[in-house]
């Protein structure tokens, strides 16, 4: 699917005075603040400190914590220049990747590398050799390496404005990758513990993602703990229960959600968690039942062509990592922005784990994500509703009367219409493909449908703003 010139992306927004705070500069540490729901509009996320709703966008890449590399020890991946490519991109979210297993095998991928992947949180103190012949791990004992880095990079992405979502689990490889039970810290061989997680002794130890187990959720509880002793004093932090885990973890994941929230009851912070998709077979109602704050869907309801409408139950982070794996279009990410969602890509980013390096093809996403971020800061957005009866494409945000954020696919006619009340706009039209104001203007409009057309082919967003409203958003 292309994804260059295929939409037209129409923002109506009535204009105001210059007072929206926050327009044009990004966060660094001393603005950011715990995030939790943002109460009136359960779509976003507030900053706690300051009161502001806080859109989501972003890139994320596997190694971003875990060196994961074909040479063994992998290569060191370097989270610095990630983050200052992040910044031009104006991107303010990373979910930040964690592996279980010390080895990943492409091949389920359609792939053919074998990576090694460095460091796990376990310490591997020995005695004794595991079945990659390195030492065994102490399943009571933690790697240094692996708290200092998680350390350090969330400070770094603080530094920068960006907020990241620390991954706990990762429940894909153990499914999927060749080997990938010989790799894991619970299998008994590999622990000096007396640790088996294979109930069923099938050689795959998915049962380690259940609550089958108490030896190993006592385990994985105090791993859990001491990831929030780590980092609950950071302000930028969200949590991930796990990457695409099998249906029958739900129990698991929302065991491990809850023991979040007690323990954090106790610190001085508290951050939002999140629960991702199931795969394969997982349901859209195991997220929306859960007691997570986020979630991230599938492929399922049209979340990869026309999102179905956020209804507020739930944060959602529209992750193209659940709808195509590596894939998307730009269309995807303002569709997704005016259905109400956060839009987040599965970046191959320097193609050492899987995809191309610096692929072009995904640019469009990668800057696109990038324009959301600041039309968001620019409106009020704590009042937007995707509204899909206010314009006849059926991709709009809206305060009725205010501000309208419309999207009009190339399939449809290039005229559309948007039902404003009457009043007096400013409007400027943006050009998605480049990040250029194309012109601006001003009407005065009659209550009811006014036909708009964008005055350049292609993807295209019309900004208006009533010249009567005044911001209340304090960013």
């Amino acid at each position: 699917m292309r994804f260059m010139k295929f939409a037209v992306l129409v923002v109506v927004m009535a204009v105001c005075s210059q007072g929206v705070a926050g327009r044009g500069k990004g966060m660094g540490a001393k603005a950011m603040g715990p995030l939790g729901v943002h109460p009136k509009n359960p779509r976003y996320f507030q900053n706690r400190a300051t009161g502001e709703v806080v859109y989501l966008t972003g890139s994320h890449t596997w190694a971003n914590l875990v060196d994961i590399g074909p040479t063994d020890p992998p290569g060191r991946f370097d989270f610095g220049a990630c983050l200052e490519w992040m910044g031009k991109l104006n991107h303010n979210f990373i979910r930040l990747w964690t592996w279980e297993l010390v080895t990943w095998n492409t091949k389920a991928n359609r792939e053919n590398k074998v990576h090694t992947a460095w460091p796990q949180p376990f310490a591997r103190t020995g005695p004794g050799k595991a079945l990659d012949g390195k030492a065994k791990f102490d399943l009571t004992k933690y790697d240094p390496a692996y708290f200092e880095r998680l350390r350090r990079r969330i400070a770094a992405a603080r530094d920068r404005g960006i907020y990241v979502s620390v991954m706990l689990f990762e429940g894909w490889g153990l499914q999927f990758s060749q080997g990938a039970w010989e790799g894991h810290p619970f299998n008994p061989k590999n622990n000096v513990n007396g640790i088996d997680g294979d109930l069923n002794k099938d050689g795959k130890g998915v049962e380690v993602h259940t609550l089958g187990n108490k030896a190993v959720t006592a385990l994985q509880e105090a791993y859990v703990r001491k990831v929030i002793d780590t980092v609950n004093d950071l302000d930028n932090v969200l949590y991930e229960i796990s990457n695409e885990n099998h249906p029958a973890s739900t129990a698991w994941q929302y065991h491990i959600i809850r023991y979040i929230k007690k323990y954090e009851k106790k610190k001085a912070k508290q951050h939002p968690v999140g629960m991702t998709f199931q795969y394969r077979g997982g349901s859209h109602e195991a997220l929306l039942k859960s007691p997570a704050d986020w979630i991230s869907p599938n492929r399922d309801r049209g979340y990869r062509d026309s999102p179905p409408v956020a209804d507020g139950r739930k944060v959602v982070l529209n992750d193209t990592d659940h709808l195509w794996g590596i894939g998307g279009n730009q269309a995807w990410v303002w569709k997704s922005f005016t259905r109400g969602h956060n839009p987040i890509f599965m970046d191959p980013y320097d193609g050492v784990v899987l995809g191309e390096r610096f692929d072009s093809r995904w640019e469009p996403i990668r800057r696109s994500m990038g324009y959301t971020l600041k039309y968001a800061r620019k409106m009020n957005l704590a009042d937007m509703l995707p509204r899909s009866d206010l314009a006849s494409t059926k991709f709009c945000l809206a305060n009725s009367g205010k501000e309208y954020l419309v999207y009009n696919p190339s399939a449809d006619s290039a005229s559309f219409t948007v039902k404003l009340k009457a009043g007096k706009y400013k409007y400027e039209w943006l050009n998605p493909d480049n990040g250029k104001v194309v012109s601006t203007g001003a009407i005065e409009a009659k209550a009811g449908q006014r036909t708009f057309k964008a005055p350049f082919k292609g993807d295209a967003v019309l900004y208006i703003r009533s010249t009567g409203t005044q911001d209340t958003q304090s960013r």
